[in-house]
């Protein structure tokens, strides 16, 4: 008798997602209304996507009225302050509870291929599945981005992007440099400061909102100008936003940038001018890329790392669409609020394209 084992045939969905973060949970809220066949596969051991990877002290620029996914609220927070992550992640948590989205995990997508049918194959470290269609929703937190810098092999110090930054618990009585201009970069100055001797470091001075814009009025003026067709808003999804501990840290006189350093040394860094100094630890806020490893058996990976699309559409692969990577995917569509349009946009389209 033959002892040779044979894989399990590959399960059929009219639609698989890869990832149920943010993006997959929006758009498993609008599939589930669709009559398709779905799978969400997720790559985390839990519910709440990138969320459960934050650092301690982060807490969304929105109130809870406007970090919502389409359908349900998320809660408001009983200190009336901005939610706080372990908030986000319970919510998106019992979001998927609620919605009772087809979500499996912890399964990890190792690949996607076409089919001479039109399907797609998808392999993964639990086995495989046949999709008529795939959405991309993987975001991008598992691709931290560090720039290079002369010198950088040569730092003996710590150096971390924030995707693994947790709390300032042990940075106490050392000289941390935080790059980045951006919001995460002003709450984490704001945090490490408390305890350690801080420089920033941007290319160009950070740009402030009003203390009294929060990121429900940004995202509403960006909104109107995007619609009206402007390709630069006045007021930026990028623009810091004054939250508590960023008021606190421009209080204790502790949120001034300088402009970056010219190469790293063995101990620290040397600035324009030529004028040393001793650092201990960078901490990287500078951004991510899109997390699309998966999609480069198809070809169609570019080498900025992004792939070409008409609004979600995949442009040369039919029935591949991608949500929640930035405004190359949608406006906004790399936040709460913003991902529902482009969800709602894409399954409509999905479905459309399975009808024909």
């Amino acid at each position: 008798m033959s002892s040779k084992v044979f894989d399990p045939p590959a399960r059929l969905v009219d639609v698989l997602v890869v990832g149920a973060g943010q993006s997959g949970l929006a758009l498993g809220y609008f599939l589930r209304r669709s009559g398709l066949s779905y799978v969400l596969l997720d790559a985390q051991q839990a519910p709440g996507g990138a969320w459960q990877h934050g650092w301690d002290s982060l807490r969304l620029f929105s109130p809870a009225s406007a970090s919502s996914l389409p359908g349900w609220m998320m809660p408001k927070p009983a200190d009336e302050q901005f939610p706080a992550r372990d908030a986000v992640v319970d919510y998106l948590r019992r979001y998927e509870q609620r919605y009772g989205l087809a979500v499996q995990r912890p399964v990890r997508v190792q690949s996607v291929t076409a089919l001479p049918n039109g399907e797609f194959m998808v392999i993964t470290d639990q086995g495989s599945w046949r999709a008529r269609a795939v959405v991309s929703a993987t975001g991008t937190w598992s691709q931290p981005f560090l720039p290079a810098y002369p010198g950088q092999g040569e730092f003996a110090g710590e150096q971390l992007h924030s995707a693994a930054y947790r709390s300032a618990v042990g940075f106490a009585g050392r000289h941390v440099l935080v790059v980045g201009a951006g919001n995460s970069a002003a709450q984490i100055l704001a945090d490490v400061s408390l305890v350690a001797r801080t420089t920033w470091v941007t290319e160009e001075e950070p740009r402030y909102l009003p203390d009294e814009v929060d990121g429900r009025v940004l995202f509403s003026q960006a909104t109107q100008r995007y619609l009206a067709g402007h390709s630069s808003p006045q007021a930026a999804l990028g623009d810091i936003v004054m939250v508590d501990s960023v008021k606190d840290a421009r209080s204790r006189g502790v949120l001034q940038s300088v402009r970056p350093f010219t190469r790293f040394t063995s101990k620290g860094v040397e600035w324009p001018g030529g004028r040393f100094e001793k650092v201990d630890t960078v901490i990287w806020c500078t951004g991510f890329r899109p997390a699309l490893s998966h999609l480069r058996s198809l070809g169609v990976v570019l080498p900025d790392g992004r792939v070409s699309t008409t609004g979600t559409r995949a442009t040369d692969v039919p029935g591949l669409w991608l949500v929640g990577y930035g405004s190359w995917t949608g406006f906004a569509s790399a936040t709460l609020i913003g991902v529902g349009r482009s969800a709602k946009a894409t399954v409509a389209e999905i479905q459309a394209y399975l009808q024909t």
